[in-house]
């Protein structure tokens, strides 16, 4: 997967906010396959609900397409190995986001 970059990367008013966010990612994506694997599925959909929400404000539209599409496919009550692979999708997502350089 290509590097996801924020939109807000080169704005130093948001720079540092954005990294912070951008830097917790891995270890958000981390706790999503734990969910997943344990078969938390309610916990599943709240992470996906917030990412979904804070991905857009910090820039990273895909996070909140792809969260979106994971927090739907749990509230539709879809196929587990659906709930899987959009699960995945976003935890790849996640490890694909590069934290933008401190100004």
């Amino acid at each position: 997967m290509a590097p996801v970059r924020s939109s807000y990367a080169a704005d130093p008013d948001m720079v540092e906010i954005v990294r912070e966010f951008a830097l917790d990612l891995p270890g958000r994506a981390d706790a999503i396959e734990r969910l997943v694997a344990s078969g938390r599925v309610e916990e599943l959909r709240v992470t996906a609900h917030q990412l979904k929400g804070a991905g857009g404000g910090y820039g990273y539209a895909e996070i909140t397409q792809v969260a979106g599409a994971l927090e739907q496919a749990i509230d539709q009550r879809l196929a587990p190995d659906e709930i899987d692979r959009r699960a995945g999708e976003l935890c790849k997502l996640l490890r694909a986001v590069v934290a933008p350089e401190p100004v």
